[in-house]
């Protein structure tokens, strides 16, 4: 009797042992979760360390071997099936001025932020234009001696003559890809846009190009180049364009005045080693100039029916975009399978008045675990285009207008409270010294969209170090336009997929 009491008694003990171990490895699982909802960990010592990779890095040493890979491409834009293509930031370019060219990363910051803002308001300056029906046409560059039409009645290619400034004048350019143009294909890096829908190239003979980092193209050496006719379905889609002896050409002209003009043509790409697209519709620049030092042109990945993925009638297509201090690769992926159901998904908006933009359904934002009160119409396109948001990978910090970005800086300072403050940098007026801590728990900052998805950013997408002594901002800026912007210090690690034919788009973290 007492030995079935005591063997009763030890089994009771296990089985509350193994109760009190589960409720244990239940609650720890659960403040797990909630520290993942409400607080994320910034690893400043990587973030310094990147500061001094990219400082390091010498362009004239660097040579890139491409991996880009396709499928199922049998000769031209219908039997277009998938593609993959590798991404690199631009301050790892090859043979140009990259992060090695800074005397220090402060400096370095400086001129990113001078990019950014340059290219945030030529975008708000856009739209704004298209939605008060201002036509490209109607805009003049500085010097009416250089208008298309004088230009197309000039003559020869010889003609052409600066000072042209390329879409560089958006302060485009902080991701790039190499492509083979031309048969036989000749290397380019081309920076890829998602605010551009026109792909262009700098040509020879060129009066006034700025540095590249491969030769010139030249037209005349390739076996599939062919001039546009202008009654081409292709000229008839430019927003700008004229005729000189029956062949096309191009003006793309931006919020800023700015543009870039030459002839209009078809060319082969090739990627990587995957068999060649055919009759890819780009603009041969013959006069440029602009801050794309050492890319060769510009990858259009607008919504545009002239942009890359139109042309290639690609149903959606992805990237992922590296962080801007690694030396590492990313991708974009074009066709099936670059979208899956898996991503937290948004409705994916068109501006009708201007087709190039992606907006995204953004309904709110969220600070350790909690949403703001800033009112959903703030993040709304109107009936006449003005305001909503756009997802964009020339932009590099996200700018909010003012009322949200004002809820969004006071939550994020009330978490921050143990934080040492610094001075501001210039667009940034939240930063921290973080000089004398290894790792900081900062509040978790999530983009919320329709249906309660939320997308949770990794602590280093908002706190960024922007000098290598340990000065890191809050990366969101307040704008004065009614449009907002999501940039691609956001994005940096998330895959971002647009599927176009049922017009949804999808982030995924983690997913390069």
């Amino acid at each position: 009797m007492a030995e079935s009491a005591r063997s009763l008694a030890s089994t009771l003990l296990l089985f509350l042992l193994i109760c009190s171990f589960l409720l244990t490895l239940s609650s720890s699982r659960i403040l797990t979760q909630q520290s993942t909802d409400y607080t994320a960990v910034l690893d400043v010592d990587d973030s310094l360390a990147r500061t001094a990779a990219v400082l390091s890095f010498d362009p004239t040493k660097t040579v890139l071997i491409d991996e880009t890979e396709a499928k199922s491409i049998s000769g031209g834009p219908a039997n277009f099936s998938k593609l993959t293509i590798k991404l690199h930031s631009r301050d790892f370019l090859p043979h140009a001025a990259g992060g090695g060219s800074h005397k220090d990363y402060r400096s370095l910051t400086l001129a990113r932020l001078r990019r950014d803002s340059t290219r945030a308001e030529a975008i708000s300056t856009r739209v704004s234009l298209a939605i008060n029906d201002v036509k490209k046409s109607d805009l003049k560059p500085m010097s009416t001696d250089n208008s298309l039409a004088a230009m197309a009645a000039a003559g020869g290619v010889g003609a052409f003559s600066g000072p042209v400034i390329s879409g560089a004048g958006q302060g485009s350019g902080e991701y790039f890809s190499q492509i083979g143009v031309g048969q036989p294909a000749s290397p380019a890096y081309l920076v890829i846009d998602t605010g551009s829908d026109v792909t262009w190239i700098q040509c020879q003979p060129c009066s006034d190009c700025y540095q590249q980092s491969n030769p010139l193209f030249d037209p005349s050496s390739s076996l599939t180049y062919s001039r546009l006719s202008c009654d081409s379905q292709q000229c008839r889609s430019l927003d700008v364009s004229a005729c000189r002896n029956s062949s096309c050409l191009y003006q793309v002209s931006y919020g800023d005045g700015s543009f870039t003009v030459g002839e209009f043509a078809t060319e082969t790409f090739t990627f990587g080693s995957s068999p060649p697209v055919h009759s890819i519709a780009i603009g041969c620049g013959h006069d440029n100039e602009g801050l794309f030092v050492g890319s060769s042109g510009l990858l259009g990945l607008g919504g545009g029916p002239l942009s890359f993925p139109s042309q290639i009638r690609s149903p959606s297509f992805s990237y992922c975009l590296v962080d801007r201090d690694s030396p590492s690769s990313s991708t974009i992926e074009f066709g099936a399978g670059s979208y899956d159901p898996s991503f937290v998904t948004a409705p994916l908006l068109r501006n009708r008045k201007i087709d190039t933009f992606y907006y995204v359904g953004l309904t709110g934002i969220s600070v350790g675990g909690e949403a703001l009160s800033i009112p959903p119409s703030l993040f709304v396109m109107d009936e006449s285009g003005a305001g909503g948001v756009i997802v964009d990978t020339g932009t590099a910090v996200t700018r909010l207008k003012r009322d949200a970005y004002s809820a969004l800086k006071e939550a994020f300072t009330k978490g921050t409270t143990d934080l040492p403050p610094a001075a501001g940098v210039a667009l940034f007026d939240t930063c921290y010294d973080l000089s004398s801590r290894t790792t900081v728990q900062v509040p978790t900052v999530a983009l919320r969209f329709a249906g309660g998805k939320e997308l949770k950013l990794p602590a280093k997408n908002y706190l960024i170090p922007v000098d290598s002594a340990g000065t890191f901002c809050f990366a969101f800026a307040p704008t004065s336009s009614p449009l907002s912007i999501i940039g691609n210090v956001q994005q940096q690690g998330t895959r971002v997929a647009f599927d176009l034919d049922n017009a949804v788009v999808g982030f995924s973290p983690n997913k390069c």
